[in-house]
């Protein structure tokens, strides 16, 4: 039996032994301390209380290992299938969650891509996003099933890799760190050599809005993601008329 069926058929944990929900759990816990580079198989059993050879029984190898970690925290939450106002509101509330999760377990974003999503609850997230692009009504798109998808790749992929620059920048992310890059192209940019970027500087255009709370003062997605949304308006204004 592989992964997927065992994902989706789980059977009783057991009240002592090892499991695929216990070994999973496991592996989170050493990711979200210290990162993918803490996650072996040795490490693992180690923390179970386990030898590295029990660990094979259940789990055939450190790529497995992985795809579980990764379903094992991709639950869709339920507010995902709450109806929404439309397909806007809808795919705003599902990175929204998303974001949630890539914060909450930052390891996520370097987990290395194989191919497109295989687990259960990956092809849950998909499901979901698909579902709030469905609908020919007040508040669907019209979109055909490729466009659907191919919309739902776009956000998708954007918003892992926002999240992937987000943990890469680390520190460098704070709002100390933007202070100081800030105050530092104050004093360095010419502005009869680089004078769009000196109005820009002037403008404040690299600084955090007047009034954002410090613990809020982090890279964030939603410019970008509205101007997704705006072209994915314009997409399906352009299938309407034809």
């Amino acid at each position: 039996m592989d992964l997927w069926e065992r994902l989706e058929r789980p059977e009783p944990e057991p009240k002592i032994g090892l499991s695929l929900p216990r070994i999973a759990r496991a592996a989170v816990e050493l990711a979200d301390e210290g990162g993918l580079e803490a996650v072996s198989m040795a490490r693992v059993a180690a923390r179970l209380g386990f030898t590295t050879m029990s660990l094979y029984r259940h789990v055939k190898n450190k790529d497995e290992l992985l795809l579980l970690m990764l379903d094992s925290v991709a639950g869709v939450p339920a507010s995902l299938d709450e109806p929404g106002n439309d397909w806007r509101d809808g795919l705003r509330r599902w990175c929204r969650a998303q974001w949630e999760m890539l914060r909450t377990h930052a390891w996520i974003v370097h987990l290395p891509i194989t191919g497109p999503p295989a687990t259960p609850n990956q092809l849950a997230w998909t499901d979901r996003a698909l579902a709030v692009l469905g609908g020919t009504g007040p508040g669907g798109t019209g979109l055909d099933e490729r466009d659907k998808a191919g919309v739902v790749l776009l956000v998708a992929t954007y918003m892992h890799a926002t999240a992937r620059l987000g943990a890469d920048l680390g520190s460098a992310a704070s709002s100390a760190s933007i202070a100081a890059h800030s105050a530092l192209l104050g004093s360095r940019v010419d502005a009869r050599k680089l004078p769009a970027l000196r109005a820009a500087v002037d403008a404040g255009a690299f600084d955090y809005p007047a009034g954002v709370p410090e613990d809020e003062r982090r890279l964030g997605y939603e410019f970008g993601l509205e101007r997704i949304l705006d072209g994915v308006e314009a997409l399906i204004n352009a299938r309407r008329a034809l």
